[in-house]
């Protein structure tokens, strides 16, 4: 069983790295930002948690009622809501689609939190850090990705003339 420090640790530990990939919207001023991220991370840490020991006490505390009790129930619903509010957060704009990246940080930070919630603290410092990275430190590339999409592209158009 785990104990309440344990669970409150866990759920701290959920906040920080929720904030860890919230900081990087907020720096872009996305609409998902700080607040959100951590919301969302610590509420699937919670869920998650709660699916695991919350309910022992209506369950028994037997090995047989423990193992009739499907743990994984209340974190495949977490998966299914964050879909539901990722979605909200993508929107067309002509020929534009916007929110895509604030969609799947909700649905990474989600998964950070099932993760620290199951114990596996490394899994979810490691997708932290790659969250983090993906968002931050691939700009750059992308950036110049795009320009030299750009130049070819204008190359061609003046080949093509």
């Amino acid at each position: 069983m785990i104990g309440d420090s344990t669970v409150a640790v866990r759920l701290l530990i959920a906040a920080g790295l929720g904030a860890a990939v919230g900081i990087e919207r907020e720096l872009r001023e996305q609409w998902a930002g700080l607040r959100t991220h951590i919301l969302v991370c610590v509420g699937a840490c919670l869920f998650t948690l709660m699916s695991a020991i919350g309910f022992s006490a209506f369950i028994g505390g037997t090995q047989k009622a423990a193992a009739n009790a499907d743990v994984t129930r209340i974190a495949s619903q977490v998966v299914v809501g964050i879909g539901f509010i990722g979605g909200g957060t993508i929107l067309r704009q002509g020929a534009n689609v916007r929110g895509l990246t604030t969609a799947a940080t909700l649905w990474v930070t989600a998964a950070i939190g099932l993760a620290v919630a199951a114990g596996s603290y490394v899994a979810a410092i490691v997708a932290t850090a790659v969250a983090v990275f993906t968002l931050s430190g691939l700009k750059p590339l992308e950036r110049w990705i795009g320009r030299k999409a750009k130049r070819a592209a204008a190359s061609s158009e003046s080949e093509d003339a």
